[in-house]
């Protein structure tokens, strides 16, 4: 009898918490009285958004939702689409495979951390989603992740971003030949090398696709040997996957952009590029997209010659630009990165937002669904006390496919950076070993020390 009265208080309390994970995730919210910043529609004074089922179902007027709808007033601030950072290396759990010059094989998706409280800090930011990136270490890394900060979910599949265009990460200059050349003598050494890496690596995809097209149309009868490396190879050459690579130097990112062409790959976007300014006009006519920091270079040799106004000058001469982070501390605050560019370049409150919004989900090939507000498109929204351009603007909520996920009136104290001084057993305990903060090169640094800098 005792174990029955047990396992029946089991099933009805497992009953009760379905119930409420339901009312709380069934992804129904209703925004009122917010000053609308639509992106791709212009801005909606005193305009309400609603929110059904994780998706934007009604924007307009005296709208109202069911009993069950939680609804947030917004009267005298701010309602944007959440920020997409097309560059970061949060939740994931190993960033380079820096054992060949050539990993296409690897995917860092295959270890995402759900519990990464930069997760929870990007969310405190504005950021709703992120491109969890391989790193710097290889001329041609391992694929990338485009993620969704869904911070209290278990399951790491429940991060992934499904139906998100699949990436890789490539790199050029000084860490792959550093990794490889410097530290195991091994080709790349030089930049000419680098280029070599690239076509001998589409030469080989290239082959093997038409090894297994001659198998399968009956013209050879012995079908070739599988590898995931040359078919991810062969995935970038039939646009299959978007290549995103690290660059630098104005001279290399026309190299690989030639090398591109004789292969037939038109899908890229350079990441950091902070020569760019120089080469906007080639960037634009390929049809490159850059990705770049606002104000952040000199921190090593390759990267000592930049300017503030690299990503107004390419939005000027037509390049898809974003504004990234490449930092579990710079993602907090990417409106104030994106607000520097009408200080230096005089881009407007639109085409500035626009670097956090739909042009990095341009670049992730997920702009159908995110980077702006409108209807049918995910319930991913920030929420900001003043305009997010402005140097006092403070994300109040961040809201994932209609789910709330930051509220900055219950944040709670042990996921902040800084414990309570007054606590006496403090809640929350980083490490003070930031070496490897802000990094393409996580996980490589010990093993090659020849050089400290981090990108």
């Amino acid at each position: 009898m005792i174990m029955n009265n047990i396992k029946y208080i089991v099933v009805v309390l497992s009953a009760l918490l379905s119930q409420q994970l339901v009312a709380q995730d069934t992804g129904d919210v209703l925004i009122k009285n917010g000053t609308v910043i639509t992106i791709t529609d212009g801005v909606k004074e005193n305009t309400d958004l609603l929110i059904r089922n994780g998706k934007i179902s009604q924007m307009g007027e005296g709208l109202t939702a069911g009993d069950n709808v939680r609804v947030i007033d917004a009267d005298n601030m701010y309602v944007m689409p959440g920020i997409i950072d097309a560059h970061s290396h949060i939740a994931i759990d190993a960033v380079n495979e820096a054992t060949d010059p050539v990993t296409a094989q690897v995917w860092v998706g295959d270890a995402l951390n759900p519990y990464d409280v930069n997760v929870y800090r990007a969310l405190a930011g504005g950021v709703t989603i992120s491109h969890a990136m391989h790193g710097s270490a290889n001329a041609i890394g391992g694929q990338c992740e485009t993620i969704k900060h869904r911070y209290g979910v278990e399951d790491p599949e429940a991060m992934r971003m499904k139906g998100a265009m699949r990436t890789i990460k490539f790199a050029l200059g000084e860490n792959p030949i550093r990794v490889h050349g410097e530290g195991q003598s091994i080709v790349p050494n030089t930049r000419m090398g680098m280029e070599q890496v690239f076509r001998n690596s589409f030469a080989e995809g290239k082959a093997y696709a038409k090894a297994w097209k001659d198998y399968s149309s009956g013209k050879t009868k012995t079908p070739p040997e599988y590898s995931l490396q040359k078919q991810t190879m062969a995935d970038i050459i039939s646009g299959d996957i978007m290549i995103h690579c690290h660059s630098y130097r104005a001279d290399e990112i026309l190299m690989l952009m030639n090398v591109l062409k004789d292969y037939g790959v038109d899908k890229i976007c350079f990441q950091h590029v902070n020569e760019g300014f120089k080469v906007a006009p080639e960037l634009a006519e390929f049809g490159a997209y850059a990705s770049v920091f606002s104000d952040w270079w000199a921190y090593k040799f390759e990267v000592y010659y930049s300017t503030a106004y690299n990503a107004a000058i390419l939005t000027k001469n037509g390049v898809v630009t974003s504004i990234n982070s490449d930092s579990r501390e710079l993602i907090r605050h990417l409106y104030h990165e994106a607000a520097k560019t009408q200080k230096y370049g005089g881009l407007s409150d639109n085409e500035a937002l626009k670097l956090i919004t739909i042009n990095p989900a341009i670049q992730l090939g997920i702009q159908d669904r995110v980077g702006s507000i409108e209807k049918g498109k995910d319930g991913d929204i920030a929420i900001f006390n003043k305009h997010p351009l402005s140097i006092y603007a403070v994300p109040q909520y961040t809201i994932v496919d209609g789910i709330v996920r930051f509220d900055i009136n219950e944040d709670p104290i042990d996921m902040r950076i800084d414990v309570d001084p007054e606590e006496a057993v403090p809640a929350f305990m980083e490490t003070l070993d930031h070496s490897e903060d802000d990094s393409c090169m996580q996980g490589v640094q010990g093993h090659h020390h020849s050089h400290s800098h981090k990108h």
